[in-house]
This record gives C-alpha cells, structure tokens and sequence, in this order.
C-alpha cells in the first residue's frame, strides 16, 4: 500500500512562516498546549505547557555537543514547521497517518519555493532566505531523520508530556547497508586527486591561496584521519612537541574529538612540512606557538576565524567536484571513476585515512586510538597501543607522498575495489 497523498494546506500556508523555531511565533491553537496526544499535566516532569518547549527540553541534553545538537534541533525544526505549516497541526497532535505523509515529504518538501533553499545553500538562521532544507533527502538521511524523531518522540513519551509515541507504530523499511568500500578512495583515484591538487593554478593571489588550502586539506584530512567538526574548530596551536623516549622530539595534534574526548595524534614530518608551507603562504610564521589561537584552516578572505562544519564540508566537495570534472574531461573511459568521486566527502577521507592505514601495515590498534574510536572489533576494547610505537608506526607507514606521484595523465586506473576498509563508529 502506498503512503497517504502529500496535499499542503493552502490557507495555513500563506499564514505560519518558515522560520528557525527560535524566531516561530505560533498561534496557541498550534502550539500544543491543548494537543490530541498530551499526556495529563499532573503525571508530566516537564515545565513545558506547549510543545516548541518540550522540545527544547529535550534538546538541552545535547547542548553540549554542538554536531548533535544541531542535527537533532535542524530534525525536530523541520517536523514541528511541517506540522503547523503543512498539516495545520500541534506537534503533540501528530498522528501515525501524518506521520507517513511526512515520510514522503522529506523525500520531496513541496513547495520547494517555500521549504528549499533557491540556491540549495545554506544561510545564517537569521536570514530571510533561510529553509530548512537544501532539497530532497537522500534515503539514508530520510532514515536517520525518522531515527532521531522517533528518539524525541520518546522522550517526550517518558517525560510524561505525551501519552504515545505515534513514530514508534512507523515501520521502518531495512536498508541494506553499502559496502563500506563505497565510502573510501581507493589508492589510484586518491592518487588522481593529489594530482589534480598538485596542478591547480597559482597564477593570481586568489589561485594561491586556493591551490595552498586545497593541498593542506587533502593533508589534514588524510593524515591524521579526522572527523569535519575536528578541522573546522580545529586551532595550530594545538600542535605541540614532546620528547619521547628515544630522546628524539615528537609532533603531536590534539583533537576535541566526539563526545567532547580529547585524544592526540601523532603529526609526521610531512604533515608538519605542509603546516609550514601553508602558513608561510599565509605570511605567519612557519611553526605555530602553542597558545597560538589560527584556525587550522584558514578563510580565502574576510577575518581570520575557524569555518564552519559545512564551509570545510562545502570546500572539500568543491575540490573532488573539480577533480571529476578534470577526469571526466579525459574521456569516457573516466567517466566511472569521475562519477565515484563526485560522492565523495569529508568522511570519505576519513575512512580512507583508516583504510590506507591498515593495508599500509600500521597495527589496528593504533589505527583505532589515531581515528579516535571506542573500537575496531570487539577485541581491540581490551587493546592499548603504546604512544611511542603508535607515533613512529604512523609516521613511518602512513605518508602523504606528494613527492612520488604517478603519472596518470593518460591511462585510467582499476576501478575502486581495492579491500581494506576499516569498520568506523564514527
């Protein structure tokens, strides 16, 4: 059987804006005070007497983790704006049937006009051109966004704000997960990027700079296997040098990674070579102090600030954007690999550090502790590597390589099916 029709209600339409819900003003027959789901108030351990702050209540769990945060709340937005926009509804009157319609409707928010943003970008919250989507939801997001709102409806079920969780009777479709090795470069299309990287134009200052941030974002990224959030709010003062055991200095990187875990991660010769070549093309100087507050990634233009998680996402998407466009332009015999690389993201390289890692030799054990897992197999949680053996492991085994390119102008390489990928609890 199919979902239920999507129809928009036309004369709540023109009345309820879509707006962030911290500038929502809702009438009270919309704001769930009186809700068809409500739980009695005597048996409720909640202040809230309308749902915008149950839902807030629920939010401040995770005000502490500003990835989570703002995806559960961008989750929670869209619905309680569906319902009082769309369905001329109270988000603690949803019901199983509306709920199957909001299904449908994230796999298409119509009118686009009204949900979508016109350039599919996103804007500051404040802006007027603000929507709370940039186009249709992939499936595996549609399925993560049923997953975080069924964990809301819960809540709201045990803090005794609404009698039933309606999200619970939704069933949800398996999805078969993709082979992990979708999800990672193999080592000739990796080295295709480097090589479109390593050939970007220098001619005028805005060329530079970007040519100089492409390269030390490929860098980053690939060793030392961090997470999108970890670059973003990422500072070169947290590079630092240690005296290890041998009596030989040591480079390390301290990351505050998931779940606000601080752990470190051993920095190469060759990445501190890249950090110096990128700040002096920058004009600083080539190592940075320890108290030293520069975003590890710097803006083309404007101030000198760290940039947001979607500003490092949207950058990393621009240069495997580019660098299909490059193969593509090869001929069809690259059309394959052109089209596996423009799905790639931040995350991607991340798994391709962990991969590349592993099938370098580099013990699991350090691959865990460096990408800053609770585990790799169940075993492993019993494992610890020591730091010394897990910095000179790393630097010796893991390499950039910028150096030692092949030549791939004219032969396209195997396909992505090299083995190897690392599971990532990430």
């Amino acid at each position: 059987m199919s979902n239920p029709p999507v129809t928009p209600n036309a004369s709540i339409a023109a009345l309820t804006p879509i707006a962030p819900v911290e500038l929502l003003i809702l009438p009270e027959r919309l704001d769930g005070r009186d809700g068809a789901n409500r739980a009695d108030d005597a048996h409720s351990q909640l202040s809230a007497q309308n749902d915008l702050d149950a839902v807030r209540a629920w939010l401040a769990n995770y005000a502490e983790t500003k990835t989570t945060f703002d995806n559960y709340r961008k989750e929670a937005e869209r619905l309680l704006l569906w319902a009082v926009a769309h369905m001329e509804k109270p988000l603690s009157s949803l019901t199983h049937e509306d709920l199957l319609r909001y299904r449908a409707f994230l796999a298409d928010p119509q009118p686009a006009a009204r949900w979508v943003s016109s350039t599919g970008g996103k804007y500051p919250r404040g802006d007027a051109r603000w929507r709370p989507f940039n186009g249709p939801l992939a499936v595996a997001s549609q399925r993560q966004a049923l997953i975080i709102l069924n964990a809301m409806f819960a809540w709201l079920v045990h803090a005794g704000y609404l009698r039933g969780n309606p999200m619970a009777l939704l069933r949800q479709r398996t999805q078969r997960s993709a082979p992990r090795i979708t999800r990672y470069l193999s080592t000739s299309l990796w080295d295709e990027v480097k090589c479109f990287i390593a050939q970007l134009p220098e001619a005028s200052e805005r060329e530079r700079a970007y040519a100089a941030r492409s390269r030390w974002l490929a860098t980053l990224f690939y060793l030392q296997g961090m997470r999108i959030s970890e670059v973003a709010n990422g500072q070169m003062g947290h590079f630092m040098r240690r005296l290890g055991a041998d009596g030989q200095h040591q480079w390390w990187l301290e990351t505050l990674g998931k779940g606000s875990k601080v752990r470190i991660v051993p920095a190469s010769a060759e990445l501190i070579a890249e950090m110096s070549r990128y700040r002096l093309a920058h004009g600083l100087s080539a190592l940075p102090t320890r108290a030293e507050e520069t975003p590890l990634i710097l803006p083309l233009s404007g101030a000198m600030r760290c940039l947001s998680r979607s500003a490092v996402h949207d950058a990393i998407k621009r240069i495997f954007a580019d660098a299909a466009g490059s193969l593509r332009s090869r001929g069809l015999a690259f059309a394959d690999r052109a089209d596996e690389l423009e799905q790639a993201s931040a995350h991607w390289l991340r798994h391709t550090a962990g991969s590349h890692m592993a099938d370098g030799g580099v013990d699991l054990r350090t691959v865990r502790d460096n990408l800053g897992h609770v585990s790799l197999n169940t075993t492993s949680l019993y494992l610890h590597a020591e730091d010394d053996e897990r910095h000179r492991e790393t630097v010796q085994r893991h390499r950039m390589g910028w150096n030692a390119l092949p030549d791939t102008s004219d032969t396209p390489g195997p396909p992505n099916d090299e083995p190897g990928d690392t599971p990532d609890t990430a």
